[in-house]
């Protein structure tokens, strides 16, 4: 008889297990995602609790009792934003980013924070010792009894710390170098990170304690592991930012107590980081003025408007092939929109090079944006410089048409409110809204009438 395998292969996507490897998974159709690991044992898959069976019964919506939850504040205004109103107790929320981006400096803050309000938090570290955690945390200042500090790596151990303690808050950092015994795999395996996550989720919902979870991620930008990670947590936090640069974001992109459109900013200083409450004023920052190339433009996110400087670089080409390049805006719809000006406005941009840049190391895919990037490339075309108290938004068709988009009144109020005297829209947001005393409302149907407008 053939020996059985005691490894399977495992869908780092959707967590399909399969006894051989394939090249598509069959659940999620995701392609060379199937790794090795060892098999779950019966050991593993033992539910924490003794193995009590509980017996539940089905109840009908109306028999549900709804309660508010009782939320209580991570210190940051701009964190608190992001996670719906605050930090939800029991909640498990994930934390990922580049290497050296940030996230450990931001969660000690919080920590921090929450500590001072009179809560008791636990910090494991697995990536530091308890030396390297006090060098950091000298920077920021002082720090009450109530934040504890623990660096080990063994997950089974952590679990019965927390049942003693029972925090409010607790930090696992990072979640690729925590391991369990009954796993027979390395730290940061699939198996590993499935299970250890699983333990978590039971320890938040079953002892009442906020766990934040620190996770690295790829080159592509995602964090690593299984995609059921992200599906196992309540809360998935992004940081984002150029490492160069003194700014950094922070984004939601699942909150299953909140909105995932909203992004929190800040800057990057010596005691930590520092919350930016005026991020467009913060992004408008040595922004040149009577340069030909550069227009004003206004993305939402969320339910917040930021002021952003769309920056153009058009020149003759020295190639067959002209050169084209996208910063912080999508590559495709660059070209898509050099293409509508190209023809509908007759500009011999196949000619030329073209760099297109979002100043700040902003990522924005929003359409709003569509009628700035055109101005910008056609400004720079000309070599004519737009108004330096001008700002512009609008989506633009294929047609060279200028399509109207939401939340126009918060634009044009965030605009006046920095000093901008002229606002070039689409017509139907213009005709829909009121007249704004001290700021001029062009209203403008297509790509041509708005090369017009601008100068």
């Amino acid at each position: 008889m053939a020996k059985a395998r005691d490894t399977a292969f495992f869908c780092s996507e959707c967590g399909y297990e399969s006894a051989k490897w394939q090249g598509q998974c069959p659940a999620c159709k995701a392609w060379n995602t199937l790794v090795e690991a060892p098999k779950a044992g019966k050991k593993e898959r033992k539910v924490s609790g003794g193995g009590v069976r509980m017996k539940v019964a089905p109840v009908p919506l109306s028999a549900i009792e709804m309660k508010e939850e009782a939320r209580f504040s991570s210190g940051f205004s701009e964190l608190d934003n992001v996670l719906g109103g605050g930090i939800v107790p029991a909640s498990l929320l994930l934390v990922g980013g580049d290497p050296g981006i940030g996230k450990s400096t931001i969660l000690l803050q919080v920590c921090r924070h929450v500590s001072a309000a009179g809560r008791k938090v636990l910090y494991i570290s697995g990536e530091e010792s308890l030396r390297q955690i006090k060098l950091r945390a000298m920077r920021m200042g002082d720090f009450t009894e109530d934040l504890s500090f623990l660096s080990a790596t063994n997950l089974d151990d952590i679990a019965e710390t927390l049942r003693e303690r029972l925090p409010a808050v607790a930090v696992i950092d990072s979640i690729q170098t925590m391991y369990r015994e009954d796993v027979d795999s390395a730290p940061g395996s699939v198996g590993q990170i499935r299970e250890c996550t699983s333990l978590l989720l039971q320890l938040a919902k079953g002892l009442g304690v906020t766990i934040f979870i620190v996770g690295h991620v790829t080159k592509e930008g995602t964090v690593a592991g299984p995609r059921m990670l992200e599906h196992m947590v309540d809360t998935v936090l992004y940081f984002e930012g150029d490492r160069s640069a003194s700014y950094r974001i922070i984004r939601g992109v699942k909150n299953r107590f909140g909105s995932t459109n909203e992004i929190g900013v800040f800057e990057m200083a010596e005691e930590g980081l520092r919350e930016v409450k005026n991020p467009s004023e913060y992004m408008l920052e040595g922004r040149p003025l009577g340069a030909s190339g550069s227009v004003v433009a206004c993305a939402m996110e969320g339910s917040r408007p930021v002021m952003l400087e769309i920056q153009a670089l058009v020149c003759r080409t020295n190639f067959n092939n002209p050169r084209r390049t996208a910063a912080g805006a999508d590559y495709n719809r660059v070209n898509l929109l050099m293409a509508v000006l190209e023809k509908r406005m007759g500009r011999h941009l196949s000619e030329c090079d073209a760099y297109v840049n979002i100043a700040g190391g902003m990522r924005i895919s929003e359409p709003s944006l569509d009628l700035a990037i055109v101005l910008a490339i056609d400004s720079s075309y000309r070599d004519i410089p737009a108004g330096d108290k001008t700002l512009v938004f609008g989506e633009v068709g294929l047609a060279g048409e200028v399509r109207g988009v939401s939340q126009a009144e918060r634009r044009v109020n965030e605009a006046k409110k920095l000093g901008f005297n002229r606002v070039i829209l689409p017509k139907s947001n213009a005709d829909a809204l009121r007249k704004t005393e001290g700021i001029e409302l062009i209203g403008v149907r297509n790509v041509r009438e708005a090369v017009a407008a601008l100068g």
